[in-house]
This record gives C-alpha cells, structure tokens and sequence, in this order.
C-alpha cells in the first residue's frame, strides 16, 4: 500500500509556540521520527491528521 505524502504545513498537530517563537508538532516523536522531522523529510507521517479549523464551524450550521 502507497502512503500519500504529508504536509506539516496543514496538519492539525502542527502549531506555533509562543515560548519558541516558532512552529512546532504537538506529537510526541521518537528519536528517528524527530530527525525527520528537523530535516523537514517528514513524508507518510503516521500522526497526520488534516487541520480543518472551519470543521467546526460547518457543523454549527
């Protein structure tokens, strides 16, 4: 089975820290996983998840 490329960038884990001052992943990653990560070579992530912020308000109406 193909695993489609992921995108940080739209990931619902993938929010700014004030703290860092920088974007970071809310997913507790292992060693390997954070390499990728870091080297931005993160493809078929198994955390992702589409981080639709207009869900919600779609299901008000």
């Amino acid at each position: 089975m193909k695993k489609t490329k992921t995108n940080c960038d739209d990931c619902a884990y993938f929010t700014y820290d004030d703290e860092y001052e920088c974007y970071t992943c809310e997913m507790s990653l292992d060693e390997d996983e954070m390499l990728k990560f870091m080297q931005n070579n993160f493809d078929s992530c198994p955390y992702y998840r589409f981080g639709d912020e207009y869900s919600v308000v779609r299901k008000q109406n």
